[in-house]
């Protein structure tokens, strides 16, 4: 990737923790692609962040590779865009641990995720699960990123990284940079298809509830002749018609029809044409990433070097932050 001082930086993550999502889809990495032209991109596997809930080393060896493969899948263009693993990039870890200084132990106890995280994993309530926001803190920061692309359930985090940030300029002086929320304004969020009240999540225990990026048509399309509607039978986003609502959302995103229009093309008919509707076009949609990764993951080789050259890369730039930073904070330097 060419630099290019005029372009505000962007910086994401995405945990290596099984085949995206269609949530992951809509609601990020669909949108990393189209963002390379206007900003320079800067995005990342958070492997490290994977390992605060117990992972098997080979699988999660195995995912890495994979989601690396499913971004380029997704539209990232290594020619514009640097996508790498985060701990192939040592500035990560070292930046955590300054910024650990200065992060506070209350504003850390009051992040939400840390919360549900101890909730859904008593056994293993680790260190590394309380202190990851700053991490992300780090991760963000180390690149000067104007722009992180949130959902509403990353709104805290990045607020935590501002709030690290702006502590530390106070105390020694203008080094980082405080990033903004970017938050695309259609398809933010895509809810379940069985609980759509709650979020698409990789981790749900209901297959019929996730869209996998990499499902097969006749899957994605029996999953969603099961999706959760209401009584009502008519086509409308309105109150309390959640799982409808849901599935406007997504054929709003996929066909490029506002969710208005989608209304008048459902006019009159009923739950069923809808959701086979919504099955195909998202079928159709996914058909060029399905291709592409299969392609992709066959090429370990490729892979492999696109990740050491993408490694050297993030850490060219990173570095001049950690050294600035290492400065400012009175490490002495033998160079």
């Amino acid at each position: 990737m060419q630099e290019n001082s005029t372009k505000k930086i962007i910086f994401s993550g995405i945990q290596p923790t099984g085949t995206f999502t269609l949530g992951n889809y809509i609601g990020a990495v669909s949108n990393w692609g189209k963002l390379q032209d206007e900003y320079r991109c800067i995005y990342s596997i958070v492997d490290m962040h994977a390992i605060t809930v117990r992972q098997e080393p080979a699988e999660l060896r195995k995912n890495t590779l994979a989601a690396y493969a499913l971004l380029l899948a997704c539209g990232i263009d290594l020619t514009k865009t640097i996508l790498f693993v985060q701990s192939h990039v040592k500035a990560h870890a070292e930046l955590n641990w300054v910024l650990n200084c200065s992060a506070q132990f209350g504003e850390l106890t009051r992040m939400t995720q840390f919360k549900e995280k101890s909730e859904k994993h008593p056994e293993d309530i680790n260190a590394g699960l309380f202190t990851y926001p700053v991490l992300q803190a780090a991760d963000i920061l180390a690149y000067n990123a104007d722009l992180v692309p949130v959902g509403a359930d990353q709104k805290q985090h990045l607020e935590l990284a501002r709030n690290i940030a702006q502590r530390f300029n106070h105390k020694y002086g203008d080094t980082f940079t405080l990033p903004e929320p970017y938050i695309p304004q259609t398809g933010a969020k895509i809810m379940s298809l069985q609980e759509p009240t709650q979020k698409m999540s990789k981790s749900d225990e209901n297959p019929n509830a996730v869209i996998s990026i990499l499902d097969e048509p006749d899957v994605i399309i029996r999953k969603f002749k099961r999706a959760v509607t209401d009584s009502e039978a008519c086509v409308r986003f309105a109150e309390g018609k959640d799982g409808i609502n849901n599935l406007l959302t997504i054929y709003s995103v996929v066909s490029g029809k506002s969710v208005s229009e989608a209304e008048k093309e459902f006019d009159g008919k009923g739950y069923g044409d809808f959701k086979l509707a919504v099955g195909e076009a998202v079928s159709d949609k996914l058909k060029s990433v399905r291709e592409d990764y299969a392609r992709l993951i066959a090429d370990k080789a490729y892979l492999t070097e696109c990740c050491k050259k993408s490694a050297l890369t993030a850490s060219a730039v990173s570095q001049r932050i950690i050294d600035k930073v290492y400065r400012k904070v009175g490490y002495l330097t033998v160079k």
